[in-house]
């Protein structure tokens, strides 16, 4: 079973830039849908949101409207890696990120999609 670590968060000021990166451990990433979830701090994980998501072979990409424009997601399958880079921060965008793999045909929004999930990373963004 293939095991996902997150890293990259950390604190920032509104408008600035950073990017997260997804690894895996023990596994490969290349036949999974691999999607960026985030969750409020102290909300429960049912309301843990959709960000970004991005196919098996890196042709197709979703984004959640409040991020679209601002955010890419990318993957790097030889080495086994997904980033998301995140422009244009805003303290709305204050979270703890996870990353998550699943099977491409379920929804890719859903978090009962997801087989696999890391544990997360802080992003914290100030104004």
């Amino acid at each position: 079973q293939v095991e996902l670590v997150e890293s990259g968060g950390g604190s920032v000021q509104a408008g600035d830039s950073l990017r997260l990166s997804c690894a895996t451990v023990g596994g490969t990433l290349g036949g999974y849908l691999m999607v960026w979830f985030r969750q409020a701090p102290g909300a429960p994980e049912e309301e843990r949101a959709f960000v970004a998501a991005i196919t098996k072979s890196g042709d197709r990409e979703y984004f959640a409207d409040s991020v679209k424009g601002r955010f890419v997601i990318s993957r790097d399958n030889s080495k086994n890696t997904v980033a998301l880079q995140m422009n244009s921060l805003q303290p709305g965008d204050t979270a703890v990120y996870f990353c998550a793999a699943g099977p491409s045909w379920r929804p890719y929004s859903d978090p009962q999609s997801m087989d696999v999930w890391g544990r997360g990373t802080l992003v914290t963004v100030s104004s």
